[in-house]
């Protein structure tokens, strides 16, 4: 993770995120909610949303099943504003922070259900060894929705157009993490790991990472 980056995820970083997630991204979290649990077909076991920042997919899903989930980021300010959402959301008994990084995970093997992340393999500063963590904690019959995206086309175009006003910058910044370069550089380390099986899901506003054990 480079310095620039690390200054999104700590101090007024992670504030700023958390108001970008309350404000233009907040009708994303309960629709990749819903994909992640529809798509994976699991409403229930051990959950751990990685890079989890702010909590608001975490609290997504814990409003849409019956999961028991860690809220795991490498940053101590993420963690205290997820852990006040989480509160504030009445969601304290399902969904724990947790502090801990992808490249090391704290779980034993074949001990999560699901994986899910929206956002932060862009940041990984290893994937190759990030997705063989993931896989090695996943449960056999486990699943992964790993990547990024904004939901649907619909609300993707919606947010571009708020986010505009914000940050003139952002459209290019995310249209870049999202770019076909992107996804084939994700496959080529996937492609590294040995994992199979996978597939690379496109929606229209965005992609994520089903892996399958």
């Amino acid at each position: 993770m480079t310095e620039q980056s690390h200054d999104q995820f700590t101090g007024k970083g992670a504030g700023s995120m958390d108001a970008i997630a309350k404000g233009p991204f907040a009708p994303i979290y309960p629709v990749i909610a819903r994909q992640a649990i529809d798509t994976c077909d699991i409403t229930e076991g051990r959950c751990v949303d990685i890079g989890c920042g702010p909590g608001h997919l975490a609290m997504a899903l814990g409003a849409a099943s019956n999961l028991s989930i860690d809220a795991l980021d490498s940053s101590n300010d993420m963690l205290a504003i997820a852990r006040q959402n989480i509160q504030e959301a009445g969601l304290t008994d399902q969904i724990h922070p947790v502090c801990g990084d992808v490249h090391d995970l704290p779980y034993d093997d074949n001990s999560i259900d699901l994986v899910v992340s929206r956002g932060s393999f862009f940041f990984w500063d290893d994937r190759v060894r990030a997705f063989q963590e993931i896989y090695r904690v996943l449960r056999p019959g486990g699943r992964t929705f790993v990547g990024g995206g904004f939901g649907t086309p619909a609300l993707k175009a919606e947010i571009t157009e708020k986010m505009r006003v914000i940050d003139p910058e952002w459209e290019v910044k995310a249209a870049g993490r999202l770019a076909p370069k992107n996804k084939d550089a994700i496959r080529r380390d996937l492609e590294k790991t040995g994992i199979s099986p996978y597939e690379i899901h496109e929606d229209g506003a965005g992609f994520w990472v089903i892996m399958r054990k």
